[in-house]
């Protein structure tokens, strides 16, 4: 449907089916899913027209104009879908000399990667994963030649790796952590297996291993897996096929038996099919109640409709031969996942810990980040539940979800985000207590931290299917805090409210479950339900968050060490 309502290329239309096609990325994604289709689909004709002129077009399109990263990783996947041998490749050989020329710059991996700094240009860290493959699938080609330059890449993509960590910060030296660091890792993997780096491979394989692991322990029973950080809702769930896909090619690293591996396949595959709109031939990236972020807007519909096909057929084909060499032939309606209650570290330095508390067990699921966010006060990236049942955070909102915002008299707001001082979890993963000595401060930059003269230590308890929240703030001087808040947000569709003497609890009812919040504090506490409407505040990265409600207070007086606690209580139970 895509490739035949394309008339021409010279130049790309602006829609395709009514999806917008002007974004980044757009005709380099195309391109990789129209080559994956003739390849795996084993023919050369789609719609009536041959691919590989298309292909060559496309091709030399984003060249022109430019293109860059994953219009260049996707451009050289879709050339090798024709054959490493240039001479033979039926997209190259429809080239004269001169649009080869052209071709072959949109090769050149120092678009976005500066040999002389070891550094991308203007990228996150995980940028380097995809310079690597450009070089790499370059130097398979032919196009590059220079040896001594791809192995200098592909060493500086995997160094944090092959250093020692596990999981790798996508915002040195700021400590981001989130799914990128995952699709790093399987992409330096790559690039070293082209071109025969089996010292590379050798040193990668006790991340890839905890990596491996850390998913399946987070992944949700409906094959959703890294929940919090960006690029998530139907970026998730592909993630969810691709691990699938590179488990099945390299079984030493799958962290379960292959059947149920396939068993989220499926939930995942079942969830996207659902997700697709028939009619328009998109996904349902922008209906109501669903977030994005920015960088995934309606300009780049058509290119996310082109990446995740090209995800759907290379994965899907990778994982059907891995279940049929290995005589699979039933997997289970669910995956046996398997209570989980641990702490995974990120990282351990001494000024700024990181890392993740994942449970599974009851009806409490959930991963807890202690990390930095792309803003401070980022809603994403706070020391939340993602995943609880009843609880989701607004996409790419600076916004206090279940972490208060703290307002001074100076005007300025700060957060318990970025990282953090102490984590302290405990042995058998029922609770964990993280201490902030200094703030992240709303408006300043990621990973930037600010001594407000408060310290907050919280402490995280598992009680049955109870999660209790209890924080302390202690200040070295007498200190006013102007304003204090925070909310829960919820995707339930209806609440009501309990009273009993002077406690309150609010209940949320919603497909998700039931979720029940109380709180209280050594200050008065006020609360309200706020009706989030159409706003930015209502939109999940997989449903609408139409109800928050609110704590908030206002003048509160900390007395130099003496200890101001609140806590909450989150409870979660399944609808009758």
């Amino acid at each position: 449907m895509h490739f035949g309502a394309i008339k021409s290329l010279n130049p790309p239309p602006d829609k395709v089916n009514g999806s917008i096609t002007t974004g980044e990325y757009t005709w380099g994604s195309f391109m990789r899913v129209v080559a994956a289709q003739s390849d795996i689909g084993g023919s050369r004709t789609i719609a009536g027209k041959d691919t590989a002129r298309s292909i060559a077009e496309m091709g030399l399109y984003e060249a022109r104009k430019g293109g860059k990263a994953f219009s260049q990783l996707y451009a050289a996947q879709a050339l090798r879908h024709f054959g490493s041998d240039l001479n033979k490749n039926a997209v190259w050989q429809s080239m004269n000399a001169a649009e080869q020329k052209e071709w072959a710059s949109l090769l050149d991996a120092t678009r976005i990667y500066d040999p002389k700094t070891r550094e991308v240009i203007n990228l996150p860290e995980n940028y380097l994963g995809v310079a690597a493959r450009i070089a790499a699938y370059a130097y398979e080609f032919g196009v590059m030649k220079d040896r001594a330059f791809l192995d200098s890449l592909i060493e500086r993509a995997a160094l944090q790796f092959t250093s020692g960590a596990l999981f790798a910060d996508d915002d040195l030296p700021n400590g981001r952590y989130d799914r990128y660091s995952n699709e790093y890792i399987r992409f330096c993997w790559k690039a070293a297996e082209v071109v025969g780096r089996k010292d590379i491979l050798e040193k990668l394989k006790p991340s890839m291993k905890a990596q491996m692991k850390l998913w399946w322990d987070l992944v949700s029973d409906k094959g959703y897996g890294y929940n919090w950080g960006r690029s998530q809702g139907l970026v998730s769930y592909l993630d969810t096929l691709e691990i699938a896909a590179f488990l099945g090619e390299n079984p030493e690293f799958r962290p379960a038996p292959v059947a149920d591996i396939a068993s989220l396949y499926n939930l995942a595959w079942r969830w996207i099919r659902g997700g697709y709109i028939d009619d328009r031939h998109t996904f349902n990236l922008f209906a109501y109640g669903r977030g994005n972020y920015s960088y995934i807007s309606l300009q780049r519909e058509f290119q996310q409709i082109a990446t995740s096909f090209a995800k759907i057929i290379v994965a899907h084909d990778s994982f059907m031969r891995t279940l049929e060499s290995e005589g699979v032939t039933e997997i289970p309606a669910k995956p046996n996942l398997g209570n989980v209650a641990r702490f995974e570290w990120f990282s351990t330095a001494k000024d700024r810990p990181e890392g993740v508390w994942l449970v599974r067990q009851g009806n409490l699921r959930f991963a807890l980040p202690i990390t930095v966010g792309t803003k401070p006060g980022m809603s994403d990236y706070l020391a939340a539940p993602f995943g609880l049942a009843g609880f989701a955070n607004p996409v790419e909102q600076v916004y206090p979800s279940l972490v208060p915002f703290i307002e001074m008299e100076d005007g300025k707001t700060y957060a318990a985000s970025e990282g953090s001082s102490i984590i302290e979890p405990s042995r058998d993963g029922q609770s964990l207590r993280v201490v902030w000595n200094k703030w992240g401060r709303v408006g300043s930059k990621s990973g930037e931290r600010f001594d407000t003269g408060i310290t907050s230590a919280v402490n995280w308890r598992i009680n049955g299917d109870k999660l209790e929240r209890t924080e302390t703030l202690t200040a070295g001087q007498d200190i006013k805090i102007k304003r204090w808040w925070v909310a829960v947000p919820s995707t339930a569709d209806r609440s009501r409210i309990e009273t009993s003497g002077d406690k309150r609890t609010d209940i949320f009812e919603g497909v998700d479950g039931i979720l029940k919040v109380t709180a209280k504090a050594d200050w008065p506490l006020a609360a309200a339900i706020e009706a989030s409407g159409d706003s930015k505040l209502n939109k999940g990265v997989l449903e609408a968050i139409p109800l928050h409600l609110v704590y908030s207070a206002e003048n509160i007086e900390l007395r130099k060490d003496k200890k101001s606690t609140w806590k909450l209580i989150l409870e979660v139970s399944k609808r009758n």
